[in-house]
């Protein structure tokens, strides 16, 4: 069989079995996360600006994917598969919920694309933004579950939507409203391609073959199809406790805890040293913000805020805190360097070396792992913290708690 062939026939014959409580309970985390990330997004450009834009549309599964996927990922609070470089909450869950409230196909979702995107790897992450690309398959799996298709149709599903997978980096290399829309593309793309599929149109079942060759570098996919069904990449999500780019949290958390041991003030800090993977440095490598999508991306920036602010939320991307002169004379100290170590063990490790100069004595930590990866996970209690936060500014605090208490009862 092909590849696309051998995901639907897991998918149509995992049907038959019972989700396990631990995976149900990881899918509600996630659920919560996305909803999480969704209701901050719903409120700023660029979705507003994708409302006006489609007003006089009807509503659809298909229109609704797309701005709750934009939104999901608009303020950059959206879960993480660490091994993939892939927000797979966005695109797969927007999708799946376009068209149901249940959790089965957001686990079938999770599940396909984390594959793709591990075996994918740092090859594609090159060029393409694996949220855009490998979304496409998060999304297309979930609709195809939530829509009941046959492994016929569901394999054409995933064979379609290989064709519209699409998201360049370059689009966040400077200020735009491009990347969120990636999630949102991807989230339209898998329920077009799950509509289609059922009405019959067909895709190129080899087509992976060609994605392989175009996009990558000769991946690996049986190491993931040995664990499918039996090993839930669902249960291992990083879910994230700052309101910016991934890359940059183990070198904030780094910088938190020297600020914490060194009992710092921003005032006492006379070098700041900050080594990590390459990624890190490249991706989130605006050195002047002025934009909350640039200070979104900006290594400096965002470790200068957790020394001078103590935190990384969204009020670290408001007006005048972009323009806080403490903050700005913080970033002025701060060098950054790629670590070989720490780029040979990323993306299945991000790790970050912070050193750290005040009052004539310098100390340095190596940053294993990121508060909010698996290694080192939020609890419950700290998701539902951050749903709060982000969501109870948006829906008032009624309406949040009653919903979030829905989403913990989902099946």
């Amino acid at each position: 069989m092909h590849l696309v062939e051998r995901f639907a026939d897991w998918a149509v014959s995992f049907r038959e079995k019972p989700l396990d409580k631990t995976v149900i309970h990881h899918a509600r985390r996630a659920v919560i996360d996305w909803h999480a990330a969704l209701h901050p997004g719903m409120v700023v450009p660029p979705v507003t600006l994708l409302q006006k834009a489609f007003a006089g549309e009807s509503p659809s599964p298909r229109l609704k994917a797309l701005i709750e996927g934009t939104a999901a990922h608009t303020v950059e609070v959206d879960d993480i598969f660490r091994d993939g470089i892939y927000h797979p909450g966005a695109p797969t869950i927007a999708a799946a919920r376009a068209l149901t409230e249940e959790l089965r196909p957001i686990v079938v979702g999770y599940e396909i694309s984390t594959r793709i995107g591990a075996a994918m790897g740092k090859a594609h992450y090159k060029h393409w933004h694996n949220t855009g690309t490998i979304g496409c398959f998060g999304a297309a799996a979930a609709a195809a579950e939530a829509l009941h298709l046959n492994k016929g149709q569901f394999a054409h599903a995933l064979a379609t939507v290989t064709t519209f997978a699409a998201g360049l980096q370059q689009a966040f290399r400077m200020d735009s409203m491009s990347k969120p829309l990636h999630a949102g593309r991807a989230a339209e793309a898998g329920v077009t391609a799950a509509l289609a599929a059922r009405e019959g149109v067909t895709g190129s079942l080899d087509v992976m073959a060609g994605f392989a060759k175009a996009m990558g570098d000769n991946p690996d996919w049986e190491k993931g199809l040995a664990t499918l069904g039996k090993d839930f990449h669902i249960t291992r999500m990083t879910f994230k406790n700052h309101a910016c780019c991934g890359h940059t949290f183990a070198a904030i958390d780094g910088a938190l805890e020297l600020k914490k041991r060194m009992n710092l003030k921003p005032e006492d800090i006379e070098q700041i040293e900050v080594a990590t993977y390459k990624a890190g440095v490249e991706v989130a490598g605006y050195e002047k913000p002025t934009t909350p999508a640039e200070g979104r991306f900006s290594l400096k920036y965002v470790v200068a805020t957790a020394l001078t602010h103590g935190s990384v939320r969204l009020a670290a991307f408001e007006p005048q805190r972009l323009n806080d002169s403490a903050t700005a004379r913080v970033m002025q100290k701060i060098s950054l360097s790629v670590d070989p170590q720490l780029e040979a063990e990323f993306p299945h490790k991000r790790q970050a070396r912070v050193a750290i100069r005040a009052r004539g004595r310098r100390e340095e930590f190596l940053q294993p792992t990121r508060i909010g990866d698996p290694d080192a996970p939020l609890s419950d209690r700290m998701l539902e913290e951050k749903y709060y936060e982000l969501v109870t500014p948006v829906l008032g605090e009624a309406k949040a708690r009653q919903e979030l208490a829905r989403l913990w009862q989902l099946t």
